[in-house]
């Protein structure tokens, strides 16, 4: 069960490793998606690419998960109220249809933090009891 645990946890990490690298390769998509009150335009994506990429390597090598995973939730909750809401608003049905889709992913994903970071808090409890 642990092997596949491990497994599990490079699964749920990889995308956010993609995703971090997509952000420097993709700067213009990115910063067309932006909400216009976000400051810092470019840097702000290098920034966001970092970190997602630093939180996947983090998961990945089992070294501070909890704080990762909570790191993750907060920027995926940003992500949603700052960049997928809005889109939800948008005179194009394309943009629209992206959103919303983009706003389950990071829902889903978002969660999937959220229990981590509380599986892991859980698992030292019942280690500490023992």
């Amino acid at each position: 069960m642990k092997k596949i645990a491990i497994i599990g946890r490079i699964l749920f990490a990889l995308p956010f490793g993609i995703m971090g690298l997509n952000h420097f390769l993709m700067k213009d998509i990115f910063l067309g998606m932006m909400s216009s009150f976000i400051p810092g335009g470019a840097y702000t994506i290098l920034i966001t690419g970092m970190l997602l990429i630093i939180a996947s390597i983090s998961i990945m090598l089992n070294k501070y998960v909890k704080i990762a995973c909570v790191w993750l939730a907060g920027m995926l909750f940003l992500f949603i109220t700052t960049i997928h809401i809005p889109g939800l608003f948008s005179v194009d049905p394309e943009t629209v249809g992206l959103a919303l889709v983009e706003l389950l992913k990071d829902t889903s994903l978002m969660g999937g933090a959220i229990m981590l970071a509380v599986y892991l808090e859980t698992q030292k409890e019942i280690i500490t009891r023992k």
